[in-house]
């Protein structure tokens, strides 16, 4: 056996199968093309490298466990699978379950014996899987993300749309209802959104504390908890806190609202946090590496708010553009520091109407431009904030 990659998928992988070879791109030179040895390739590769599509045998870590995973949950779509991820195992922890995967923990290193794996699935996974399959599978909606990685948006799509040509009976798959026509042998259960979710499972939406977004990734938890084990704790739910940087609520030395949400790299994720403020005015800070995304769909959105956008990073250009084509108003700031001095200065130029308003960081793009990770981004922005 040999692996792809050198992160920290590969590195449990070899701690677990030292024999194994590791390679990446610095290794072409020693990598046996057009071998049939078995190729375990890390996530993060993507298909067009040159190693990959010279391995006749690939897989991906799941497959290895592909006959001995305990049950398992596979939690997968475009936005909110960490959140649910986690959600999930706030509630069934108690009942002997583990989670990993795209969440930052390798699957080498849970516990075979562990009752559930509940298991954050990102769609590079799902492409080099051939034989896991999940018993439970929750699929988030679904947008456009990833396209440089996958080619297409239709194959990133297939590749999230994989585990139901794996399924059997006894297994259970809860999907956006637009793939409800699917071929699969899995007992599917379709939505439309939270509301009816909620309506399907008997669950009392008033006894929970959060709001969309994260009122659809705790549904999918509590959904769970009621399959494998017949329980609603309501309780429990909410007890859960909601990692920083995601709909972050802020107030500064003012009382002034602020939003971070610097984990929303797409267009999706910038939607889903804008709609629980509709009744303000916006002042939005945008941009970064959109990974040549389409826009269009989150301007078509901006039309229903009040909203005045503040853009950064690399795709300035394109986000002004575009927010001409729709009659929005836009300033380029390229930096984020440009972009919160400036709002602060509307909000004090007249404090009355700041008290109505709400500032947010939902960037609908990467933050590879100018930061090393989302989280980098998000602590500024709150510095700059709060400070």
């Amino acid at each position: 056996m040999r692996i792809l990659g050198k992160g920290q998928t590969a590195q449990s992988l070899h701690q677990k199968y030292p024999s194994a070879l590791m390679y990446d791109d610095g290794d072409k030179e020693k990598f046996n093309l057009n071998s049939d040895e078995l190729t375990v390739v890390s996530p993060g590769i993507p298909p067009s490298n040159e190693m990959v599509k010279n391995s006749l045998n690939t897989c991906s870590d799941y497959d290895l466990f592909a006959q001995s995973m305990p049950y398992s949950i596979w939690i997968s779509g475009t936005n909110g699978k960490t959140t649910t991820t986690q959600m999930i195992q706030h509630l069934l922890e108690k009942h002997g379950s583990v989670y990993g995967g795209n969440i930052g923990v390798p699957i080498t290193t849970l516990n075979s014996d562990a009752k559930y794996w509940i298991l954050e699935t990102s769609s590079f996974t799902l492409h080099y899987t051939k034989k896991a399959k999940p018993n439970i599978y929750i699929l988030l909606p679904i947008s456009d993300d990833h396209v440089s990685w996958h080619g297409t948006f239709e194959l990133y799509e297939q590749a999230k749309l994989k585990p139901l040509s794996m399924m059997n009976a006894n297994d259970t798959a809860i999907i956006p209802e637009r793939y409800g026509d699917i071929e699969t042998h899995a007992k599917v259960i379709t939505y439309t959104g939270s509301k009816d979710l909620a309506q399907k499972f008997h669950i009392d939406t008033t006894k929970i504390k959060f709001n969309d977004p994260f009122l659809m990734d705790s549904l999918m938890a509590l959904i769970c908890s009621k399959l494998l084990e017949d329980e609603i704790d309501y309780d429990r739910m909410n007890c859960f806190e909601v990692d920083e940087h995601k709909v972050e609520e802020l107030r500064d030395k003012n009382g002034y609202l602020w939003v971070n949400d610097s984990k929303a790299t797409n267009v999706d994720a910038t939607i889903w946090a804008l709609k629980g403020y509709k009744n303000r005015k916006i002042y939005l800070i945008l941009g970064g590496d959109d990974k040549e995304a389409d826009l269009h769909p989150l301007f078509k959105e901006l039309k229903n708010y009040d909203v005045e956008i503040f853009t950064i990073g690399t795709n300035t250009d394109r986000l002004n553009d575009l927010a001409k084509e729709y009659n929005i108003s836009s300033t380029l700031y390229k930096v984020l520091s440009e972009a919160v001095h400036k709002i602060k200065s509307i909000l004090n130029d007249d404090p009355k109407k700041a008290q109505k308003c709400v500032s947010m960081l939902s960037p609908a793009a990467s933050s590879l431009d100018q930061f090393s990770s989302y989280a980098t981004r998000g602590k500024e922005f709150k510095n700059l904030v709060l400070n």
